[in-house]
């Protein structure tokens, strides 16, 4: 038996599903789906959470931005961001400290991809890099 794929979500992806954001909702929703049907397992970086949190309330009232983040919780585990993340972090280059986070925070959590549909902005990234509609197919075909 093959072991599943184990993803770290980019922010972008998980707000196209919690903010149904068009053209790319339906791609991100299947990977959600994927996550929650167990077909792949799901990671976000624990400062990802803080940032959705931060988006979601500027649009919506307190209530409904704890239930989108607990049901966000119920699906994805989260990949710690401690000071040794960081510090691995700070190694990585590129112009934005926030993607050099997400990798190692996917890299510490033993992450086997990383999913965003920026991949320019993960040019450093040691693992590779999908964006939604890659996973998805990558899932179909196994």
């Amino acid at each position: 038996m093959t072991e599943r794929m184990r993803v770290l979500l980019d922010a972008n992806v998980v707000l196209d599903v919690l903010a149904a954001r068009q053209p790319f909702f339906p791609l991100a929703a299947r990977v959600w789906a994927a996550v929650e049907g167990e077909r792949v397992d799901g990671l976000l970086a624990a400062h990802t959470v803080t940032t959705l949190h931060y988006l979601l309330r500027r649009h919506s009232d307190a209530p409904r931005t704890a239930a989108a983040l607990a049901d966000l919780l119920r699906v994805f585990e989260v990949a710690p961001v401690n000071g040794s993340v960081l510090q691995s972090a700070l190694a990585i280059p590129g112009p934005d400290f926030e993607d050099a986070v997400q990798i190692a925070a996917a890299i510490a959590a033993g992450a086997s991809h990383l999913v965003t549909r920026n991949p320019r902005d993960f040019q450093a990234c040691p693992i590779p890099i999908l964006q939604p509609a890659e996973l998805i197919a990558l899932i179909a075909a196994a």
